[in-house]
């Protein structure tokens, strides 16, 4: 499981806390705070946005979240403001609504929760769906415009991680704040699409590996590698705990000069600690192929409720 639900167009759609979103309604201005909030319905032909020509994204009035595109702007003649679909499914969900004594289909903002209107099967083709919204609802950035950050996607980096079983160091992974995917797999050899009974056998030269997507932001490489280290011990040669053989051998495969740089000061100073009785034998190599695991790998952890060796580090 992800800290993180990460849009297909790369934005940040976990729903937020409850107070987070009393705060941000807090700043509304009193027509929007009906709407949103209270699943008000502006007067037909008042919103302020019905009649935008311009090129851009309509955002949700509470959090930023891009929710429409000029692109999918029609005049639907209701009063409203009308698209034919979303600018990413994912940030828009459908409640089943049954005021008014009828049954139609609400649209919220998928992170916050904002009341943005209704959508009906009567719209244009291809979607054949009118998204029909209420401007007070919407917040509208012009294109070219500077977003604020709540309304840009991720900018997310990636890290890779060895340190024995990767079924115990995705799971913890995963849990880390800003952590947007753990994913099982195999790097550093030199057989393409290994498979887990290959790499079982040592002859590959992979090693049981973890991809780790993230918010730096949120959470930084150094936070990272403090917990990679935490998780497992560095100090034991190809093996960890009961498993033993190259392929769980620790490493860390750095994706730029950045990240090695980090990662040498980091080993370096947990040398110079006397933490370990042991010399670190950690390998440092720069990130070749990453292969995904097979599908019964990922996941395992909080699949099978198995035990594993690896230590939560946070």
């Amino acid at each position: 499981m992800s800290s993180i639900k990460l849009s297909a167009s790369g934005y940040d759609v976990t729903p937020l806390p409850r107070e987070k979103v009393v705060a941000l309604a807090a700043r509304l201005d009193a027509e929007s705070y009906r709407v949103t909030q209270k699943a008000g319905t502006e007067p037909p032909f008042c919103g302020t946005l019905l009649d935008n020509k311009k090129e851009g994204i309509y955002a949700c009035v509470v959090c930023g979240l891009p929710l429409f595109s000029s692109e999918y702007k029609f005049d639907s003649g209701t009063g409203w403001p009308s698209f034919s679909r979303e600018f990413d499914p994912a940030h828009v969900a459908r409640r089943r609504d049954t005021s008014h004594g009828m049954v139609r289909t609400e649209i919220v903002c998928a992170r916050c929760g904002a009341h943005l209107g209704h959508v009906f099967d009567d719209g244009p083709r291809p979607t054949r769906e009118r998204h029909c919204l209420n401007s007070a609802s919407l917040v509208f950035f012009e294109k070219g415009a500077e977003l604020p950050p709540e309304s840009r996607p991720l900018r997310l980096e990636t890290a890779y991680f060895a340190g024995g079983c990767f079924w115990g160091i995705e799971h913890y992974f995963q849990q880390g704040p800003g952590v947007v995917e753990a994913v099982s797999g195999y790097m550093q050899g030199h057989v393409e699409r290994p498979t887990y009974k290959q790499v079982c056998t040592g002859t590959t030269g992979h090693a049981e590996t973890v991809k780790v997507v993230f918010d730096p932001a949120r959470i930084s490489y150094r936070r990272l590698l403090e917990a990679f280290f935490a998780m497992h011990d560095p100090t034991q040669l190809n093996r960890q705990g009961p498993d033993v053989g190259t392929q769980y051998r620790s490493g860390i495969w750095y994706v730029d000069d950045e990240q090695r740089r980090q990662a040498e000061e980091y080993i370096r100073e947990l040398s110079a600690s006397g933490r370990y009785s042991r010399p670190i034998v950690t390998q440092l190599e720069p990130a070749r192929t990453f292969w995904p695991a097979e599908d019964y790998h990922q996941d395992y952890i909080a699949t099978t409720g198995a035990a594993c060796h690896v230590a939560n580090p946070w």
